[in-house]
């Protein structure tokens, strides 16, 4: 299985983007994974809320087959503990699917359309993180579920 990070928008903060940068290659001796990203509107404080949603989800939905496992990252999403985590992603990685992706939507969120399409919901917090600390956030948590399921000592219960 391959996983996917898809983004609204890039990261553009130099600490941040070392940080995803050294979790990316860590994640490389456990399984495929990348980080695409959509651009981001342009002139979107120009762009009511609603359509701004739609644009993006249109977007959104432009990179996803009919066989992807969809999660979006959510706030209103189920939360795991990290063990719990690695459970749901142990549980995902058997189910034969070929690509897992999970969703960074834009400021606003995801359109209707995008929850619809959407297998399920995550939340990495009740607690609202811009989105360049959500992808560093989601990528360290992904990191920490690979060593937990393979048994080694990074994460301490």
């Amino acid at each position: 299985m391959k996983i996917t990070l898809l983004t609204v928008g890039k990261t553009n903060e130099l600490s941040f983007k070392n940080a995803i940068s050294d979790y990316q290659k860590r994640l490389k001796f456990y399984i495929p994974f990348e980080i695409e990203e959509i651009p981001e509107l342009k002139n979107s404080k120009k762009i009511p809320e609603e359509v701004q949603k739609q644009k993006e989800g249109e977007l959104i939905l432009k990179n996803l087959t009919d066989a992807d496992d969809v999660i979006l990252l959510d706030d209103k999403g189920e939360e795991y503990t990290s063990l719990q985590f690695a459970s749901f992603l142990e549980k995902k990685m058997i189910s034969g699917n070929k690509r897992l992706i999970f969703v960074v939507g834009g400021p606003y969120g995801f359109s209707k359309e995008v929850y619809r399409r959407a297998n399920g919901k995550v939340s990495l917090s009740r607690m609202t993180f811009s989105h360049q600390m959500v992808r560093l956030v989601f990528t360290e948590q992904l990191y920490r579920a690979m060593t937990i399921l393979k048994g080694e000592p990074y994460h301490h219960e």
